[in-house]
């Protein structure tokens, strides 16, 4: 039976090594906040130089954000899951009464307190140094992070599968995930941008509605409900499947052995 006590217990194993681990703790919010800095100088100095009087601040820096939550969501599965890699740990975790949905809980709700620390640090420098008020939209801006959040719960929960069947060298496939699926998100340029076939695919992500959406709230035009739920249900089916995936995944490698093997192999 599903325990909540235990998914706990996972996620206090993770507070515990980064309470002993500053370098654990330093990248929860120092990349997120060089991000900010960077792009929001960039918005600055395309602001000074455009002479159009259109705002970049909301349309760049509001979009470099929320990417950014989105990456550390997904990153925030995967980091943890890699703990157990870079340990070799595997046999350990699965020789214990936790099951695999509580271990993938387990995931979640440490990528709900990682992310949450680096959403806070970017919403605090895009609003206090540069005059990015994310609050005014006030609740409307709720279920966007939402999607996005959801999105990427379930890529960094496929991630984690990945590298479970693949082995400890798949990790160096999984950081560059939310570069490739950027450019067909639009997140910082209207999907009219792209190609067709681009579109296509890009009708498939739900972080594209996120984009597209955020861009009209900005230019003072009514987002689209119909492309919120649409966005929400793409999710549930993204969830859904990762979920499907990483529990076929794992009866794999407990069927075969690979978890043995992988808790012995070299990461090189």
């Amino acid at each position: 039976m599903f325990s909540l006590r235990r998914t706990l217990a996972f996620v206090l194993r993770q507070f515990y090594l980064m309470q002993g681990s500053p370098a654990r703790v330093v990248p929860l919010f120092a990349w997120v906040a060089i991000d900010m800095v960077t792009w929001g100088f960039i918005t600055k100095y395309l602001n000074a130089v455009s002479g159009s009087g259109f705002n970049f601040v909301p349309s760049l820096l509001g979009a470099g954000l929320l990417w950014d939550f989105f990456t550390r969501v997904m990153q925030g599965v995967t980091t943890t899951f890699f703990e157990d890699v870079w340990s070799r740990n595997f046999l350990n975790i699965f020789a214990t009464p936790l099951s695999i949905s509580e271990y993938v809980n387990g995931l979640v709700l440490s990528s709900v307190a990682t992310s949450s620390v680096g959403l806070a640090v970017m919403l605090v420098l895009a609003s206090a140094v540069f005059g990015l008020s994310f609050f005014s939209y006030g609740l409307l801006l709720v279920p966007y992070l939402l999607l996005l959040f959801l999105f990427g719960i379930a890529l960094g929960v496929v991630a984690c599968g990945i590298v479970l069947r693949l082995g400890p060298a798949a990790e160096w496939l999984i950081w560059p995930m939310p570069a490739l699926i950027s450019p067909f998100a639009g997140v910082f340029y209207p999907l009219s941008t792209l190609p067709s076939w681009m579109r296509f695919l890009s009708r498939l992500l739900p972080p594209s509605y996120v984009f597209e959406n955020m861009r009209s709230i900005v230019l003072k035009r009514p987002p689209s409900p119909y492309a919120l739920l649409w966005g929400a249900a793409l999710d549930l089916i993204f969830l859904l499947l990762a979920s499907w995936f990483f529990r076929h995944i794992y009866r794999h490698a407990v069927r075969t052995g690979l978890i043995a093997r992988y808790s012995a192999e070299s990461l090189s």
